[in-house]
């Protein structure tokens, strides 16, 4: 989808599209690290971003949707809370290398060579020290799982995004499950990638 898509269909929606609650993958990765600059990518209408400031991180939250910027201006401000947002398309957008101590990547899917210059994007903005949190629909989704996009050639694997991290320390690199509500008040699970990497300090 480009830009003008992803307008019309958060346009459409009465509410969020997404939940206003951030990725338990998210919580569980950041949870434990001492607060500084953070760096979400295709940061949606904001759920984690928000979340991270209400942690004390100071946000930088970047999509190339308006009408999904506007929804996660609209959630900070309702949450009390300051987030920096920046219309771009993070196939493009540069952040200035070794800026910031977390960078995200949620459920941003692309084609290989695209995700392949975002990760070494990402990957630069790190301080020494810094951590990467990547999370996504995996591969294994598409037999193993439900919901996510359906086209094998965005879906990510732990291999590939750590192939794309040369240089950084990998603290977690794999495909968990995430159990997703069903109407009958069940639940099935989704699978995920989910990786975690630092830059050396030294």
């Amino acid at each position: 989808m480009d830009s003008s898509a992803w307008d019309a269909r958060y346009a459409s929606a009465s509410g969020l599209v997404w939940s206003a609650e951030p990725n338990r993958f998210v919580v569980e990765s950041v949870t434990g690290l001492t607060p500084g600059a953070a760096l979400d990518l295709a940061a949606g209408e904001g759920r984690n971003a928000v979340w991270l400031a209400e942690q004390g991180w100071r946000v930088t939250a970047v999509d190339f949707a308006p009408v999904a910027v506007e929804r996660g201006r609209e959630l900070a401000a309702a949450r009390g809370v300051p987030v920096e947002w920046r219309v771009a398309d993070v196939t493009a957008y540069r952040p200035v290398p070794g800026s910031y101590e977390l960078v995200l990547i949620s459920y941003l899917h692309l084609p290989a060579p695209d995700l392949a210059g975002v990760l070494d994007s990402a990957r630069g903005a790190l301080r020494p020290g810094g951590t990467l949190v990547v999370v996504g629909h995996d591969l294994a989704n598409l037999r193993g799982g439900t919901g996510g996009p359906q086209d094998p050639a965005v879906l990510l694997t732990p291999e590939a995004v750590v192939d794309g991290l040369a240089g950084l320390r990998i603290q977690r690199a794999e495909t968990a499950r995430r159990p997703v509500p069903t109407s009958d008040g069940g639940s099935i699970d989704a699978l995920d990638t989910v990786v975690v990497a630092t830059r050396p300090a030294g």
